[in-house]
């Protein structure tokens, strides 16, 4: 395949409408600062993967989001972290679920790339950061213990915790996760989940960050989900997406279809995704999508979308 334009998307989190504009503008400020370090990769001559980790990376080190530092608390009061990476090209799925004590989950997923034993729970993941030499890392911020504490008060009344972590931002009943999708010059595809969970859980729930259904690729195409976490493994949501664009659809259709479906069965929850035509695509049938986007020619963004249920995307000059 030739020489393609490159495309990245990237997300922080879905929810409940975020309170203030200038709620938006701080998400925005965060969320451009990855498109523009990553997307300068991708122009640099960077593999779709390697621009997946670094965002996930960014994003992961970024407080405002619940993935990596700033990861939220489950009942026990333990953060567990969960992420996965897959390879469009290579169509290879890694990643670790409930870690702890890690700075990148991510770069976890990386490493079991290459090898035999691709998916690791939460004692797998410690031997294997043993194993790496990876330093023991608290991703705790004072303002999730907070609220931690104030949720233990009330007997952890609420479903989840906040999706974006900061006081003036707080929405109820968020959905934290973060994701980037890439296409790279070379036309590979690669895509990057992480999260801390929903928060206040069970412990040893499983998030759908470290399942196909939540994090997909091909080399037809590839998706990241975010949201509740049930509801995106109910719908395989990110695997169905990526296999009706194998069958034929274009990214957009694949996307309004899935979330038409998903909305008549009351799911909650929000995807990204990109297909190796270069189009782009996201949905949610949650108030709001905290994403954002590089086309080729300017960045842009989600999150002034209608509260109800949208899709919507930027289809590639094959399929305009």
């Amino acid at each position: 395949m030739g020489q393609v334009q490159p495309k990245l998307i990237i997300h922080g989190g879905a929810g409940s409408s975020l309170r203030s504009k200038g709620g938006a503008d701080a998400v925005r400020l965060s969320l451009y600062r990855v498109i523009e370090e990553v997307y300068g990769m991708l122009l640099a001559g960077a593999s779709a993967q390697a621009a997946v980790v670094r965002g996930c990376q960014m994003l992961e080190d970024d407080p405002r989001f619940n993935a990596g530092t700033g990861s939220v608390l489950q009942s026990d009061g333990q953060i567990r972290m969960s992420a996965s990476l897959m390879n469009g090209s290579a169509q290879r799925f890694s990643g670790v679920i409930n870690t702890s004590r890690v700075q990148h989950p991510i770069d976890l997923a990386l490493f079991l790339q290459d090898g035999s034993d691709r998916v690791l729970s939460d004692y797998g993941s410690l031997e294997l950061m043993r194993e790496l030499g990876v330093p023991s890392y608290d991703p705790l911020t004072e303002i999730r213990l907070k609220e931690w504490i104030q949720e233990r008060d009330h007997n952890f009344s609420k479903e989840m915790a906040g999706v974006v972590a900061e006081k003036e931002l707080v929405s109820e009943a968020g959905r934290g996760t973060i994701g980037v999708v890439a296409l790279d010059g070379e036309g590979q595809l690669a895509v990057g989940t992480s999260t801390g969970g929903k928060g206040f859980e069970r412990i040893g729930r499983v998030s759908d960050s470290a399942m196909p259904a939540g994090n997909y690729a091909t080399h037809h195409a590839a998706v990241s989900c975010t949201g509740i976490g049930e509801d995106i493994i109910d719908e395989c949501l990110a695997a169905r997406i990526v296999v009706r664009v194998i069958d034929g659809q274009t990214l957009l259709q694949a996307f309004e279809r899935s979330f038409i479906e998903a909305e008549q069965n009351r799911r909650d929850f929000g995807a990204i995704g990109l297909d190796r035509t270069g189009a782009i695509a996201w949905g949610k049938t949650c108030p709001t999508l905290l994403a954002a986007y590089h086309d080729g020619t300017r960045m842009g963004d989600t999150l002034d979308l209608p509260e109800e249920m949208v899709t919507g995307g930027i289809a590639s000059p094959a399929h305009a």
